[in-house]
Parts: C-alpha cells; structure tokens; sequence
C-alpha cells in the first residue's frame, strides 16, 4: 500500500510570493463549485506569469492562448477570474508554488476519463501524490487520506471507486512543463503585452479591458493631482427628469460632484449637474472618444442607439454597458469584473448604460431573394445512422502506416510512458496475436515513433475508421470520420452584408440535428441525446475564401466531424449534441460575443481547424 505523499508545495508569505532566491514551479489555479483548486494548463500558467511580470495589477485575457478559455478574463488585482460575454460567475484565483522536481516541473500529468470519452486533469496535489508513488514503483495507491474514495492500479493504469467498484482508465502525459521562477516579480511596466511587432492584440476581449484600463488609469492619474476633500455628500436624490427605476447614486467624497450616472435606455432627458470634466486635449479632434472613455465598436443601429442613450452623460465619464440595468435580474456578472477593475480608485465616475444586444439573425429574406451558391452544387446535404463498415483488424490498420524500427532510440513512447527499448506498457492489459510488446514502429509522414501495441490500443479505443491519428502532431492518416449524429446542411445566399464585408452578399448555412438514440460509436449506446438549440445558423461572406470554407465544411459534414455527442461547456448537459472543435460564426450584424464579424482572421482559422481535422483540398478531391 502506498500513502499519498507531500506535493511539494514551497511555503509563500502572505503576499503570496515564496522566500526570496528559492527556485520553484508555478501552478495558477481556480476554484471550482465544489470548493476544489483546479489547475490551468501550463501554456496558460505561461501566459499569466508573463502578464504578471509586465502589471502585477493588469488583466489576463485568457483566450489568447487557449481558444476554450476565450470568454474567460483574470484581474490580477482582485484575483478573480471573470466571463465578460455571459452571466458567468465569478471565481477567486490562487498562485501556488511547487517543488521543481514535483510533477507539474517535469511536465507530467495524470488524467482520468470521463462519461463522455474525454481525459480530466486530476487536482494538481492528487497529480503530485500520484506521480510520486509511481516513481517509488508502487503498485497501487490508495486516495482516501486525500478525500477520495479511490485506488488507483498502475499495472492496469485505472482507478477504482471503492464503493462502487467502478473503473476508469488513466493515464500518464508528458506536457509544457510549468513555468519555474526565482526571485521576486518585476512591478508594471506596460499594460497590455503585445505581440513581438509591439502592437496590442485587437481581439474582443483584449478591446474590452483595454478601454477599461484606460478609463482606471485616467482616474488614478486625476487622484495624484491631490485635489482637497469634498465635503460631505448630500443624502441621495433621484436624477431630475430621470426615467422610471433610474439609479440614485450618492455622490463620491473622492471626487468632489463626481456621481455614479444612470443613462436612459432610450430617449434624452433633461441633464443631470455634471461634473468637472476633463479638458480636451488640444490636438484631438472635434468628435474624438475622450480619454478613459469606453469607445468599443459596435454596429451601426447599436451604435444610434447608444448615442441616443448618453446624451445625458457628463464628458470624460467612461461608459459601462450593463444588462438588466433597469429590470428585475440581478446586474450581469460581467459587471463586477470590470467594476473590480474601474473602481480600483475610490469613487470612479461612471456612467451605467444598458448593455447592447447581439445581432444574431439577418432581416427576414423571402423565398425568391434565396439563392444558390456560386461554384457549390446543391443547396442541402443529409446524413444518415452511420453504417458500420466490415470491422478492420486494429494491426492491420496501424502496420499500414507504421515502418519497422529495428534499433529505437532511448526515449519515451508518449503513449504509455515507457522507454521505448523496454516493452510496451500495455504488455498483459492488451494482448493481439502476431504483436510483440517490445515491437516499435515509426509513422510514415511524420516519423514519431510509438510502440505497435500502443498504437493498437489507441486505435481500438477510437472510432476504428480506418484512419490514425499522431498523439504527437497530429497528424492524419487515412480519412479521419467522426460521430456527428443524423442531420441536414442547409446553404444558400442571402441579400445582406455582414460587418466588414460591406459589398458582398452573405453564405447563411442551417445545421438542423434532431434528438435520438446514441449509437455504438457514442459515449452511452442506447441512451437518450438531446440537441439544444437547432436549427443552427451560421453565416461566411460570399466570396472566393468564404465560398473555399463552405466546400471544405460540407466535406467535414459528410465525414461526421462538424459536431459530436458530449458534455456542453455552456449548460454543463452531459449527452447533448456539441460542436466539434470547428468554430462557426453564429451571430450576424455584431460581434459581441466574439461568434461575429469583422473578424480579420476567422476564415484563415477555421481553414487550419479543418486541416487539423484532415479536411483540405487536396483530401476533398481524394
């Protein structure tokens, strides 16, 4: 039996930054619901650390490094991680230090698999007991000291519950080892970090917290200027003429006739007593955004209707758009992230205005304003319950695109973690007649190499379509299928323009999928799946580069890869229809949840998504 040991964690201050000239890893990690510390992955733990030398008080807009962390933004200052494009919910984040001999410093992570086929990091102190016991070659470990009702068996690499006595697989990764760090921090030196060119990424999010940055730092530069203290406020007082559930809002002793200003949804009214407002600067020109002003693009009916809404807003107040501003709802999360940011000086002026909506849908076109795509034959593409091809021997499909290595090198097999010139890690868990443990094999293409009885395992433990996939590169080979369920693709063009294609007409493609019975291929044979929210619209421009990625999307649905049965990221439903790591643009006039236009980059994107998933032209045509 082995115990859990020490995960190696160095003893910080309370400032939460270890003895001064003692080397250590450095985990980020957030609280989950069940009040557990969860780790990033060490490319986003990179990421933050960088920020963090740059502005220890700045803000780390996730996304940039990890597209499923795209909505997700950190502020550093309050040490919280916050969603800005829904109602999510805000969660305290945590910077650990480790021992650099420890699992997260070599790299190393242990994973367990889901209902739903896919592998779930354990908690980076569970990872370190594990990966500690598996060094001292015990043969099993037991969790219950830790909390957890489980053993965990490395001969079969599985974990047990003990009392229901089901098993999980598991397994052992190599990754990006954590960041290491000595010393102190650096203070801020620049905020945002740019890119190598020097210039600040233009992506949604980073455009957000940008304009909220400026509007703190215009504040703070305001409060040096030490002006004397205002006496103190009068009791609160609705805004003259103000519309019905208008915030009343005392006045800030900070700064004196500062107020929290409420705009009118619609409509002017009559002005509110307005603060000092900064001067103009001379060489701005007349209609320029002022500094610290939100000044985010929008589109041109939002745009009308927010000017409209501030023209009660004193000059120099930066704008904060908030939903349920005047209903019952709670205010949207979001606003307490970037509240957190702004109210960083006390008694920030700024102006609440309601939160414009995304523009998801065209205007209504008629049947004879549809029209064909150019050059794409067909309107409407169907699939059906996958037929199950005659099952192809697992051996058969890997020595396809395996060469014999007779002398390997002495270095891992990344599948199961053992040298190569030792034998496979599945030796007595999977056993195939004709196939040698000790057998390594090199793939054609991209010339990793694995051992065959991995290989074997990982390809049975797939769809079985005939094709591989390199767990190093990823590389394909064969034509890789998936598990989308039966539906239909509909396209066509449509008579309006989308952001940032002003002159050309508009691809509006419609996935309808229907509930139905899972499948042998899908997580739960026979169970129920739901599909929430079909039929889908998703819309590309009409032209040559757009009209290049419906061709190579139809080629994805007819290969099954468009969506799969799993868990949404959004509901948390398990057993749902989802999309399969091909990101479409579903919201038409606006981009405010970053699933709009203009988005410069979005067709090169998704082109290197569909590439990933072996579709290109070169496959379509083969």
């Amino acid at each position: 039996m082995s115990r859990p040991g020490q995960g190696g964690m160095v003893p910080v201050n309370g400032l939460g930054f270890p003895p001064q000239n003692v080397a250590r890893v450095v985990v980020w990690e957030w609280l989950n619901e069940h009040s557990r510390w969860r780790p990033y992955t060490a490319t986003v733990c990179h990421h933050i650390e960088n920020v963090l030398k740059e502005d220890a008080r700045g803000s780390v807009v996730l996304g940039q490094v990890d597209a499923q962390l795209v909505p997700y933004i950190i502020d550093l200052q309050s040490m919280h991680q916050f969603r800005q494009d829904t109602a999510g919910t805000m969660r305290p984040v945590r910077r650990n230090f480790y021992d650099p001999s420890s699992a997260p410093g070599k790299g190393i992570v242990w994973e367990w698999e889901n209902d739903g086929g896919a592998w779930t990091a354990y908690d980076m102190d569970i990872c370190i007991t594990i990966q500690n016991a598996y060094e001292k070659q015990h043969p099993w470990l037991d969790l219950s000291s830790l909390g957890f009702c489980y053993l965990i068996y490395f001969n079969s690499m599985s974990q047990m519950n003990r009392q229901t006595r089901r098993r999980r697989r598991l397994r052992r990764r190599l990754d990006l080892a954590y960041p290491l760090t000595v010393g102190s921090i650096p203070k801020s030196q620049s905020w945002p970090v740019g890119a190598s060119s020097g210039q600040p990424c233009s992506c949604q999010q980073c455009l957000l917290v940008n304009s909220t940055r400026a509007a703190s730092n215009a504040i703070l530069a305001s409060q040096r200027r030490k002006a004397p203290p205002a006496p103190p406020p009068p009791p609160p007082l609705p805004p003259p003429g103000g519309p019905p559930g208008a915030l009343a809002v005392r006045p800030s002793a900070t700064f004196a006739g500062a107020a929290l200003w409420a705009a009118p949804a619609v409509g002017p009214t009559e002005p509110a007593p307005t603060p000092a407002a900064p001067p103009r600067s001379p060489s701005a020109p007349s209609g320029a955004p002022t500094p610290g002003q939100n000044n985010l693009n929008r589109p041109g009916p939002q745009r009308a209707t927010s000017v409209s809404a501030r023209a009660s807003i004193p000059p120099g107040v930066p704008a904060l758009p908030v939903k349920n501003l005047n209903g019952t709802g709670p205010v949207h999360p979001a606003l307490a992230g970037m509240t957190g940011i702004l109210l960083c000086a006390a008694g920030l002026p700024v102006c609440l205005t309601r939160a414009p909506k995304p523009i998801l849908h065209p205007p209504p076109v008629s049947k004879s304003d549809v029209k064909p795509v150019p050059g794409v034959p067909g309107v409407c593409r169907k699939t059906k319950k996958k037929h199950l091809k005659k099952s192809k021997n697992p051996e058969d499909v890997v020595r396809r695109y395996l060469q014999k290595v007779k002398n390997p090198p002495d270095e891992d097999c990344t599948i199961c973690m053992e040298r190569l010139v030792t034998a496979s890690g599945y030796e007595g868990v999977l056993r195939h007649k004709g196939v040698r443990p000790e057998l390594v094999g090199r793939l054609g293409r991209c010339g990793h190499m694995y051992h065959l009885l991995c290989l074997v395992a990982m390809y049975s433990n797939g769809n079985k379509d005939g094709s591989l996939q390199c767990p190093t590169c990823k590389a394909i080979y064969g034509e890789k299928t998936g598990t989308q369920p039966p539906g239909k693709m509909e396209f066509h063009l449509i008579p309006h323009s989308l952001p940032g294609f002003a002159d050309t007409q508009t691809i509006r493609i419609v996935y309808d999928i229907p509930t139905g019975i899972q499948g042998p291929e899908h997580p739960n044979p026979g169970k129920k799946f739901t599909a929430r929210g079909f039929p889908r619209h998703c819309y590309l421009p009409n032209n040559e580069k757009g009209r290049k990625v419906l061709r190579l999307l139809i080629t994805a649905w007819e290969r099954r890869l468009i969506f799969t049965i799993g868990t949404s990221n959004t509901t948390g439903e398990s057993d749902t229809v989802v999309w399969n790591e091909i990101h479409h643009k579903t919201e038409f006039g606006s981009n405010l949840t970053g699933h709009g236009y203009p988005d410069a980059s979005y067709l090169d994107n998704v082109l290197a998504e569909l590439t990933a998933q072996g579709v290109s032209e070169a496959t379509a045509k083969a």
